[in-house]
Parts: C-alpha cells; sequence; structure tokens
C-alpha cells in the first residue's frame, strides 16, 4: 500500500467510514481529494462564482476597458492560485502542475464575467 493511499484509508476511518461532499472539503483546509476530477470541479466553480461577483462589481462601479479586463484576469487567477497552493496545499504535479491548474476553467468563467459585466453595465449606465 502506498504512502498516498493510507493517508487516504487513514482520514475515511476517521471519518467514521462516512464519504465527506466536495464542498466540505473545498472549505476545509488542507482536505484530501480522493477523485482528481472532484478538486477540479470545485477549482471550476468557485471561478464561476469569482466571474458573477466581479461581473456584478464591474458593471455597478462602472469599469470599462481593458483594465476591467486585466483586473479580472489577476484577480480570478491570483485567487485560485492562493487557494490551491496555500489554502488546500495539494501538490500540483499531480493535476498536471500550477499552470493547469490555473488555466482549469478559466475561459468559460471569462465569459460568464463578460456577459455579467456587460449586462449589469448597460442595465445601469444606459437609457
Amino acid at each position: 500500500m502506498t504512502n498516498g493511499s493510507k493517508k487516504k484509508e487513514e482520514v475515511h476511518l476517521a471519518n467514521g467510514g462516512v464519504k465527506t461532499s466536495a464542498w466540505s472539503k473545498a472549505f476545509s483546509t488542507k482536505a484530501v481529494w480522493d477523485e482528481k476530477d472532484e478538486f477540479l470541479d470545485v477549482i471550476y466553480w468557485f471561478r464561476q462564482i469569482i466571474a458573477i461577483v466581479l461581473g456584478v462589481i464591474w458593471g455597478i462601479v462602472p469599469l470599462k476597458g481593458f483594465l476591467g479586463i486585466a483586473i479580472f484576469c489577476v484577480i480570478n487567477a491570483g485567487l485560485l492560485y492562493v487557494y490551491f497552493s496555500s489554502f488546500q496545499q495539494v501538490d500540483e504535479e499531480e493535476y498536471g502542475g500550477t499552470w493547469e491548474l490555473t488555466k482549469e476553467g478559466f475561459m468559460t468563467s471569462f465569459a460568464l464575467f463578460l456577459v455579467v459585466w456587460i449586462i449589469f453595465y448597460t442595465a445601469l449606465h444606459y437609457d
């Protein structure tokens, strides 16, 4: 038995043999992810939430142009990097490296951000 599977088994037994949900693991530090796809799903959905929140804020502020896009990219990539490297402390190499985790779901969140930003900006600042 490998060291990683021993750790997973110990965590599973420590939880009373009950599998915890991906969202409860997402908000607990240094969670053990049994399946890689679970963690990637959490990264994906966190990005979508960030996109909606920032799109609403950018539309209300009103922020325009390249500056808004650049700040979104920095915040989106930065927050998720801090999340998986500091909060979860996952081994990035298990997921294909830092770049793979950083770009996971980025383009969909960027598109969602643009749609929300445009809708809120147009609704609040045009007659």
